[in-house]
């Protein structure tokens, strides 16, 4: 199912079909992260050279969304640590940890389905549709929750 969308230009055309490419991609993925999951990769702090290094590969930009580092940053692995990346500076490029935390370990493909979905539903919530409000409610109250998680 996966390989049918890699191609940009191939869509699921209902829903259970939007459904099951979804599962099928996180289905994937925890099959990768099982694979590699027995194998003890020990983890390593980057030495200060190694972190001007990963900084600079993309001018102190975040990876993920092009905006300008300032401060604390994550060194994110390209190949995911779970999906067997080794940690060596040449896996890592920088990131905010904001954008590093909602990344994870998701495949690109299954990023790419992610962020076209949140763009159409910022859409529908800017336009004030039905769903769109009923998406920004639901989405308002999760935050809520997690918000007083977090102060817990």
């Amino acid at each position: 199912m996966i390989e049918s969308y890699l191609n940009p230009t191939t869509t699921p055309t209902n829903v259970d079909q939007f459904a099951e490419l979804l599962l099928s991609l996180r289905v994937a993925r925890q099959k990768s992260k099982d694979r590699y999951r027995d194998i003890k990769q020990r983890r390593r702090s980057l030495s200060a050279l190694e972190r001007a290094e990963i900084f600079q590969k993309t001018a102190g930009r975040c990876h993920i969304c092009g905006g300008t580092i300032e401060g604390a940053w994550q060194a994110d692995h390209v190949l995911a640590h779970s999906g067997g990346g080794t940690h060596v500076s040449d896996n890592y490029l920088p990131a905010h940890s904001l954008c590093n935390n909602y990344r994870w370990d998701y495949s690109s493909v299954e990023f790419q389905q992610i962020l076209k979905l949140g763009v159409w539903l910022r859409t529908k919530i800017e336009r004030k549709t039905h769903i769109g409000k009923l998406a920004a409610k639901l989405y308002l109250m999760h935050e809520a929750l997690r918000q007083r998680r977090r102060r817990a």
